[in-house]
């Protein structure tokens, strides 16, 4: 086995894994070089302030200038304060799934309520998001949060359609999520995808009002409605205990103890069906990320690793209430446990049609040469 000299990450993660001369991986030069690639800070800020600006004018004589997703994690209700200090009239939306905590709905309220912002959620019918995770466990495939994350991406179109409004605020950076082992997540846009699994291991009925988007539609919003999402923290110095502090301080926020624990479903995803079944730790790959922007240091993601994922107490609570929830025998949830893991691959994708569509649009700028 071989290991990252700056990460946590060694070749078990992913086949693609490899290091360089001075024994850092490529996960940890990705991260280099996408900072890289924005500029520098000075540059970032400058962009930001100028695209502000733009949002502003856009959205003169409308009752939002913008849209933002908001889960009550930390990266999205800190975008919301800042989004009140440069003055943004932010359409707040939030995807329910039936799996938030009752902090997540404490969290989001308070963030609407001092910072004055409408909040827009659109509630995902229950039997039908069920039926889809369920589909997922039993197909095995490692990615059951493209379910989630597939409706967030869906919802916040169709509103920004529905409204009106051009820009969207994208809570991803590269501060705390670029690095990420190929394998262990899958393209959360493929509707493809998603729609094969559920017809090979769901219940057989149509699938009606879960938020979802087509290759089709997707081409349609980026062409004609031409939607932009900003990713706001990668143009800001983007410190995700800072950040904590302060919505902690102005928001009343309060910390769910993990990333992403917000819902009670990814936490239990996180610390128990991805090290049980597919003997991945997500916290080697956010621990990496914030060792690659001088967050933490490796001696301190180390410790922090040495940390149990569960207690046996919090373990037990946490699966009686996945599956009395999902409805889920516990006989049968051990057996899928134990199940080869499959490749989100082995079912159908969007990849050949992307891969015709990049051809037509290069054959087209060819003929206009």
């Amino acid at each position: 086995m071989i290991k990252c000299s700056k990460c946590l990450l060694d070749s078990s993660v992913s086949p693609v894994f490899s290091l360089d001369e001075n024994n850092i991986c490529n996960y940890c030069n990705y991260y280099s070089t996408s900072i890289l690639s924005l500029g520098n800070i000075n540059e970032r800020k400058k962009w930001l302030e100028n695209k502000v600006n733009e949002i502003k004018e856009a959205g003169k004589n409308k009752p939002y200038d913008c849209i933002l997703g908001v889960s009550g994690g930390t990266d999205s209700s800190y975008m919301a304060y800042w989004a009140k200090e440069q003055g943004l009239r932010p359409l707040i939306t939030h995807c329910d799934n039936g799996w938030n905590s009752e902090l997540a709905v404490k969290n989001i309220e308070n963030i609407c309520s001092k910072l004055q912002f409408e909040l827009h959620t659109i509630v995902i019918n229950w039997e039908e998001f069920k039926e889809l995770q369920l589909a997922y466990l039993r197909a095995g495939v490692i990615d059951i949060e493209v379910l989630t994350d597939h409706a967030i991406y869906a919802s916040i179109l169709k509103v920004a359609k529905k409204y009106k409004i051009k820009y969207t605020l994208n809570g991803f950076n590269f501060a705390t999520e670029a690095v990420m082992p190929k394998g262990w997540v899958f393209d959360k846009k493929d509707w493809e995808n998603i729609n094969d699994i559920y017809n090979k291991y769901g219940n057989g009925k149509l699938i009606k009002s879960y938020p979802h988007l087509n290759f089709y539609q997707k081409l349609f919003y980026h062409w004609f409605l031409k939607l932009e999402s900003i990713q706001v923290l990668n143009y800001i110095d983007y410190n995700k205990d800072n950040a904590k502090q302060i919505i902690t301080d102005k928001l009343g926020w309060k910390d769910y103890g993990g990333k992403h624990f917000e819902s009670a479903f990814t936490k239990f995803y996180q610390i128990y069906i991805l090290p049980t079944k597919f003997k991945v730790d997500k916290r080697k790959a956010h621990l990496s990320n914030l060792i690659c922007s001088g967050q933490i240091t490796k001696q301190e993601a180390l410790k922090e690793l040495e940390n149990p994922l569960y207690t046996n107490i919090e373990l037990q609570e946490d699966l009686n209430y996945v599956l009395k929830k999902i409805g889920m025998s516990a006989n049968e949830f051990d057996g899928l446990m134990k199940e080869p893991a499959r490749l989100h691959t082995d079912f159908k994708t969007e990849k050949e049609n992307w891969e015709k569509y990049f051809k037509l649009i290069k054959a087209i700028r060819f003929w206009k040469k």
